[in-house]
């Protein structure tokens, strides 16, 4: 009798282990799908959010060296910008709870202050500042997307083609785009001044040449599909004005409206290249999700 008891004890002791077991990964699935799908409409509102701070710093630019038909524009770019912001409080918060955060709710609240108190004083800026300040925005939000990339997205799926996407989607063509970005709003500067500096020559310069390395290993890492080469002739077509109109002294011909449509057609097709390596990142994913939940 007592045998039969420790044996009924001990089959109940394993079903319940078994329970335990199968409901632990039930909450590890669960878990992993709302990490992933929220890491994934958070990077989307961060991409976002990056390309909008970008083009509202090259208007401000062309604004404040005196071409006046950017004001219009640059009230409805900020606006676009300050509708966004809310959407990436739902990211802030799971990443709050996290045991090592990518970015905190204080750090969302702390980039909404700097951001309004940049609206709030722009005119008052010199080129210099503004866009110094407009860099220091997207740098942050640069530094969070590729923590989200680094510790929400790679190991989703370990292998080198997924590792290799996340790498352009969360860290090496967001940076191109931030190069293109900074000579966008530099050179529509120059263009409205019909004049460039040494200091603007030589900061031109550098970011060309750093454009060039970030697309050769973006281009290296995820092969040559039609976004990668539509984006690479752009960008092409931009730094080339750049190189033989932008760089000099004094003569320039094209106006800053022609060459902020060049820079911005550049950098949307990065933007696009992008969001192809968000699709197939994400299709990656789904599918290591798919597989989990039918163990």
């Amino acid at each position: 009798m007592n045998i039969l008891i420790l044996l009924a004890m001990a089959g109940m002791a394993t079903a319940i282990l078994i329970s335990v077991h199968l409901l632990h990964r039930r909450r590890s699935r669960s878990h992993a799908q709302v990490s992933i799908t929220t890491s994934l409409d958070g990077s989307h509102t961060l991409l976002a959010l990056i390309g909008h701070i970008q083009q509202h710093r090259g208007m401000s630019s062309a604004l404040l060296s005196g071409d006046q038909n950017f004001r219009t524009r640059l009230d409805s770019k900020a606006r676009e910008i300050e509708a966004l912001l809310p959407k990436l409080g739902t990211m802030a918060k799971f990443e709050t709870a996290q045991a090592f955060p990518c970015f905190t709710s204080n750090d969302l609240n702390l980039f909404k202050f700097h951001w309004d108190e940049l609206r709030n004083k722009l005119e008052q800026l010199s080129i210099e500042q503004s866009i110094t300040q407009h860099s220091v925005l997207i740098e942050e939000l640069l530094e969070w997307l590729s923590a989200v990339g680094e510790a929400r997205l790679s190991p989703a799926k370990n292998n080198p083609e997924h590792l290799a996407l996340v790498r352009n989607y969360a860290s090496r063509l967001p940076a191109l785009t931030e190069c293109l970005g900074r000579a966008r709003a530099m050179g529509s500067s120059v263009a409205a001044k019909k004049s460039c500096s040494a200091v603007a020559r030589v900061r031109l310069m550098f970011l060309v040449s750093r454009s060039e390395t970030l697309l050769s290993q973006a281009q290296n890492s995820s092969g040559h599909s039609q976004y990668a080469t539509q984006a690479a002739a752009a960008i092409q077509e931009m730094l080339t004005v750049v190189r033989s109109d932008l760089l000099q002294s004094a003569g320039i011909t094209v106006s800053a409206q022609t060459y902020f449509q060049t820079a911005t057609r550049a950098i949307d097709l990065v933007f696009a290249w992008i969001d192809s390596c968000g699709r197939d990142m994400t299709h990656d994913i789904d599918t290591t999700l798919t597989s989990l939940s039918t163990k």
